[in-house]
């Protein structure tokens, strides 16, 4: 551009754009709410329902402007479960179902149907850390002869909310700040703890996740139920309430607050690094899938609502029946492929499986495949190879983006004659879909029953299943993220519902965040139940991580005999010392260095064996193990201590070494450090 037609520009005139970016900015504090169109809104709690207790309606458009422009919020990352991890498996039937379902994958005992899943956290982005205190999720789909069958679960068997109309403003107060983004993977801040202070159904499901439920120790490890309440239905027509539950055979462990917070930054990848590896060795990792069966007839016997999402079925009442296991055999070969494109949606399922009224799943059955559609593009997800049924599939769906089936037909509509009526219709006694016939009447209302609003009941029994230790651990994760809350009226508000749940817990909170102690009382509520305790999980010392702090002329006969041992209980070995490439015994004997100090930690490991050794520089050499053992020693966690270590780690009255296995006064060394691993914490260490 030439000086004169540089001079005949006219300025960009700052004010005009500015006002142009002013008009779109809205402020809806101190506004009535409205829909998209403008129109005045009565109700934003509960959807438009048959019925109190009834289905959803169709034509509930405002649940639909909801949940539709809430599932479009973020291009292409999901919404929610943005971070997560897939293998591929199989599930094998233990026993017939026939007498409550006609779902083909559970007629005989030993069918085996291979899978998919997905494991995941909600709050962070795909680029978060796996670690942090939240929500884990889990999604299999079951590639079965009749079609997919998607199963998906969480963490925990209570959801935050009660309604559908509800997730997405449980969710906008729980992720990060427009403004500035902040914070990532965590629930640590003032909109969301606001949230739960305002919204009493949310509390129940925010305590199962500030207790050890909240900071799973692996994927491997993960208990996770339907939540949602559906329905078996059998050959002669007779429904049957259901929610299953996957049950870890490993049994449910957790990190500490401390380790989960300093491994997020060691290792962001350390649950999906867990997992692979693990399938990697050979450790498959294993799953029984269990029921808990509700007759029609028993609706209404409990004090909980069967319909309600945010209530659990406690086990002893409505016992958990065992039915199958899943086990996950291969790694999967394309992330993106694979974990990316893979699209649950929990309306997926057979004859012989069909929905109740829970009004939660109820809206779930529209928003996943609205979600699936605007993520990845297309209505034409289907055809990914991922999400591709194994039996095929006919409609007279054609076109759309990414359309991979190659329709040879000339006719795409039902009904026909110039193709004999085809693809045609499959009568339900042939195995065609047949939807639950239940009776639904009722005037058109939004509301919630009245057996919905039992806030704090059933927390107050979670709290008192849980055992001093597990009891601690929740106060601290109480404490540490209400803590960080600004608002002192949001940390005054928290504590006030939380002395509803306990007294005591709910004091000591208010004290730990600095405000004024709840002058209100917790529920007269004695109930308690042994399964919602982690104390009352199996422990095996199977898959754990044992790290080897090691040096030059170790005693070969005694440290390879303990690690033969070890690996015989299928520990998994890590050989720590001060730098890569081979340690050697006094004989010669060489182990190959896994990790040194300064790319291992105590936090990546379960367990420690203490052997030490020479090094070039002894005195750093020792400092390095002394680091490890004291954090090891703090954290519970079983240490074993060969006759060249017991330098390391001496008694005092500062400590009575609960969980620490000397060699020098052991008969079997191996075995009774194998136990202690199997332990995995001494929590009355001292």
């Amino acid at each position: 551009m030439d000086e004169k037609s540089s001079r005949n520009q006219k300025p960009v005139n700052n004010n005009i754009k500015q006002q142009q970016l002013d008009q779109n900015r809205i402020q809806d504090s101190g506004k009535p709410m409205t829909t998209q169109e403008g129109k005045k809104r009565s109700q934003d709690q509960d959807q438009l329902k048959a019925g109190i207790r009834g289905p959803s309606l169709r034509q509930d458009y405002e649940f639909f402007e909801k949940m539709s422009h809430f599932v479009h919020e973020e291009i292409p990352e999901r919404v929610v479960h943005a971070r997560g991890y897939s293998a591929y498996g199989e599930f094998e039937c233990y026993q017939s179902m026939r007498h409550v379902t006609k779902a083909g994958f559970l007629q005989e005992a030993g069918k085996k149907t291979p899978l998919t899943i997905r494991f995941s956290t909600v709050q962070g982005a795909k680029g978060s850390y796996d670690t942090a205190r939240d929500l884990r999720c889990q999604g299999v789909k079951l590639y079965t002869e009749e079609g997919n069958v998607d199963l998906t679960t969480i963490a925990m068997p209570v959801l935050i909310n009660q309604d559908a109309m509800k997730f997405p403003d449980a969710m906008h107060a729980y992720q990060a700040k427009q403004a500035d983004d902040i914070p990532t993977a965590s629930g640590a801040h003032d909109r969301f703890w606001d949230y739960v202070a305002n919204n009493d159904e949310a509390l129940h499901m925010v305590l199962w996740i500030m207790s050890d439920r909240g900071i799973l120790r692996s994927y491997r490890m993960m208990e996770s139920w339907s939540i949602n309440t559906y329905l078996f239905v059998n050959e002669q027509g007779v429904a049957t309430f259901m929610r299953y539950v996957w049950k870890p055979v490993l049994g449910v462990h957790s990190l500490l607050q401390d380790e989960a917070l300093k491994i997020g930054g060691l290792d962001p990848d350390f649950h999906r690094r867990d997992l692979r590896q693990a399938i990697d060795c050979g450790a498959y990792p294993e799953y029984e899938l269990g029921v808990q069966l509700i007759s029609m007839e028993d609706e209404f016997a409990f004090d909980f609502d069967v319909l309600d999402p945010a209530k659990f079925w406690p086990e002893e009442l409505v016992p958990v029946q065992i039915i199958g296991k899943m086990t996950l055999n291969r790694n999967i070969d394309n992330y993106f492929t694979e974990s990316e494109q893979v699209a649950f949606n929990p309306a997926n399922v057979v004859p012989g499986i069909d929905f109740s009224n829970d009004p939660v799943l109820q809206g779930r059955l529209m928003a996943y495949r609205d979600t699936q559609q605007h993520r990845l593009g297309s209505a034409n997800y289907v055809e990914l190879p991922i999400n591709k049924p194994i039996c095929p599939f006919h409609n007279n769906q054609r076109r759309g983006y990414m359309r991979q089936r190659i329709d040879v037909d000339q006719v795409n509509y039902h009904k026909n004659s110039l193709a004999d009526n085809t693809p045609y219709t499959v009568p339900p006694e042939e195995g065609g879909y047949k939807d639950y016939p239940g009776k639904v009447e009722g005037y058109k209302i939004r509301a919630r029953s009245d057996s919905f609003k039992d806030y704090f009941s059933q927390p107050r029994i979670f709290w008192n299943s849980l055992t001093r230790v597990e009891k601690q651990h929740t106060i601290e994760g109480l404490s540490y993220q209400i803590g960080s809350v600004k608002s002192v009226s949001v940390r005054q508000q928290m504590v006030d519902m939380l002395v509803k749940v306990d007294k005591e817990m709910a004091c000591i909170v208010a004290d730990n965040v600095g405000v004024d102690r709840p002058s209100g009382e917790n529920l007269p509520v004695s109930a308690s139940y042994p399964s919602l305790s982690q104390a009352n999980t199996p422990k095996y010392a199977y898959t754990q991580k044992v790290g080897v702090l090691i040096g030059n002329g170790f005693n070969e006969n005694e440290v390879l005999h303990t690690l033969k041992t070890l690996q015989k209980y299928g520990v998994f070995i890590e050989i720590i010392s001060e730098q890569l490439g081979a340690v050697r015994g006094a004989s010669g004997t060489e182990l190959k260095v896994d990790k040194t100090f300064l790319t291992g930690s105590p936090y990546l490991v379960d367990a420690l064996y203490i052997v030490g050794g020479n090094s070039k520089n002894q005195a750093k050499f020792q400092q390095d193990i002394l680091s490890f053992v004291q954090v090891a020693y703090t954290h519970y966690k079983p240490i074993g201590v060969a006759s060249s270590g017991r330098t390391y780690i001496q008694t005092s009255q500062a400590n009575n070494l609960a969980g620490v296995v000397f060699a020098d006064n052991s008969t079997d060394f191996g075995k009774d450090f194998a136990a202690a691993i199997a332990e995995q914490r001494f929590w009355d260490r001292t």
